[in-house]
């Protein structure tokens, strides 16, 4: 019996089941799972994901508030001591990058953001300044190495962090791949909460626009569609998040590099996040996001 085999007998055991791996999951599996005219999803957590920054009672939480504002997938079951979530399947699509960057869309990605952002608070942090830190921490400790971009980079984001100042922290979704949105035709849902947290709402936003390489046109049209205006401080902080964006995703894949056992070139990963940080950095909106503080 394979491992998901014997984790989808963990969750049902002796019921009629069928089940299929769904893709997507660089550090968990997805399981769909169908029984009783019903179908879940099943999330296996990978090893040693607490080194990451994940907590998985904060995933449960997290996803049971983007289901209760209609944005999140409905909430099942938690198996514990596993950390494993099992939600309802929800049937749609995943909606091309170029989609996404659509005005319409744009207003619903907002709308549902803004939804969660505006919801009853979650436990755990996440703070983009910390993670970035955290993660060089961790490889050095488990016997990895820091590109040397990371000083660099590091002196970037304390400017950053300095320009920010104190925010207010909101619930916050903090890992907007587009694989992590499903349409199915009516709403706009999120999953995958796995690294949420209270935190500022600017990475969100900044997280999704990078994620999906929206230029300065498109970015300015979805912080109009959730602030309901284009405030020039608001531009300032998206460009400035932006940067944190990537230096955090790039981190993640460094970190990965010193604890994961799994066959994929996090060292590439991490480089290729570097190069864009770099891009990001030298960019005219970034410049004078940073200087206007």
């Amino acid at each position: 019996m394979s491992d998901l085999a014997r984790a989808v007998e963990r969750v049902w055991p002796g019921r009629e089941v069928r089940f299929e791996v769904l893709g997507g999951g660089i550090t968990n599996s997805n399981v769909k799972v169908s029984l009783d005219g019903e179908a879940y999803v099943l999330r296996v957590v990978g090893k040693d994901t607490d080194l990451l920054g994940i907590d998985r009672s904060v995933e449960f939480a997290a996803t049971k508030a983007a289901a209760a504002v209609g944005v999140g997938p409905e909430v099942a079951t938690f198996v514990e001591p596993e950390g494993w979530l099992v939600t309802r399947f929800i049937e749609g699509t995943i909606p091309a990058v170029e989609r996404m960057r659509e005005p319409d869309m744009l207003v619903r990605v907002a709308e549902a953001l803004r939804a969660f952002h505006d919801g009853r608070p979650i436990p755990g942090r996440f703070d983009s300044f910390r993670v970035v830190e955290a993660y060089r921490d961790t490889t050095l400790d488990r016997g990895g190495s820091v590109p040397d971009e990371f000083d660099w980079a590091h002196g970037i984001a304390e400017r950053i962090e300095r320009l920010r100042g104190e925010v207010e922290l909101r619930p916050c979704h903090n890992d907007l791949l587009n694989a992590n949105f499903i349409d199915d035709g009516e709403r706009l849902r999120i999953v995958d909460w796995e690294y949420a947290g209270m935190g500022d709402v600017f990475f969100d936003l900044a997280n999704f626009s990078i994620n999906h390489e929206l230029d300065e046109e498109p970015r300015h049209a979805l912080l109009e569609a959730y602030f309901g205006e284009g405030r020039a401080q608001d531009k300032r902080a998206l460009e400035l998040m932006r940067f944190m964006s990537d230096f955090r995703e790039a981190m993640w894949g460094v970190v990965q590099t010193a604890v994961s056992e799994l066959d994929f070139d996090f060292a590439a990963y991490a480089a290729e996040h570097f190069a864009r940080l770099e891009r990001t950095a030298f960019e005219p909106s970034f410049q004078q996001a940073l200087e206007a503080g």
